[in-house]
């Protein structure tokens, strides 16, 4: 099995963004692009509550700890839970000054709600398989909670979702060593993406000179 050096360990987050978008990912991973809306800042402001890598509580047999810290050698890929809850089981891993054996399910906090892709998904089921790689044990489920709905999603870890965080960090990596933005087909989800005025989706797909583009815009504002 291939493995990745520390220093070629790309952001786990990223996973996010590639599936939802190839070409969101490279502008903010390859290009260093980046720009805020409100829908990211909401965002951040969340998980800025959720995150407290100093707190750590038990509710009945579940331990909750916050901002774990979690990588993977094999998809090169590093990054931070939201929230990992170690629920007590016959069988798991040890918890330090804690007696017995928890088996572990990352839950990730988004400040929208239930996605149609797997964008989400990707991006827990990756905190999974690094925790995997880490603790060395089966991570079947997690959570997603959707700050919008009030509501927690279960993600059953799926091979063909497992397959799914395999490939999009083969990929990753692969446009990061080539330096590559991919162009992609404009959608509806363009208008909400807080990179639309760096990617200009709508200059990609035209036929028309890029002069006769600007001058439409122009003429617009």
């Amino acid at each position: 099995m291939t493995e990745y050096p520390p220093s070629e360990w790309l952001p786990l987050s990223g996973i996010q963004h590639f599936v939802f978008c190839r070409r969101q990912w490279a502008l903010i991973h390859v290009e260093q692009q980046w720009k805020e809306n409100a829908l990211t800042a909401e965002g951040r402001i969340l998980h800025r509550r959720a995150d407290d890598p100093f707190f750590t509580e038990k509710r009945g047999k579940v331990v909750i700890a916050r901002s774990v810290p979690v990588s993977s050698p094999s998809l090169g890929l590093t990054g931070i839970c939201d929230v990992v809850e170690f629920t007590a089981a016959a069988e798991g891993v040890q918890l330090p000054g804690r007696v017995g054996f928890y088996r572990p399910a990352p839950v990730e906090y988004k400040r929208g709600r239930k996605k149609r892709d797997h964008c989400d998904e990707a991006q827990l089921c990756a905190q999974a398989m690094c925790l995997e790689e880490m603790l060395l044990v089966d991570i079947p489920r997690g959570y997603v909670f959707y700050a919008q709905t009030r509501r927690r999603e279960p993600v059953e870890f799926s091979e063909a979702l497992r397959a799914l965080v395999r490939k999009a960090a083969g990929e990753m990596h692969t446009y990061l060593r080539r330096g590559h933005t991919p162009k992609v087909r404009p959608s509806k989800a363009c208008r909400s993406c807080s990179l639309v005025e760096v990617c200009l989706p709508d200059l990609q797909n035209r036929r028309t000179m890029v002069s006769r583009y600007i001058q439409e815009q122009i003429e617009a504002a």
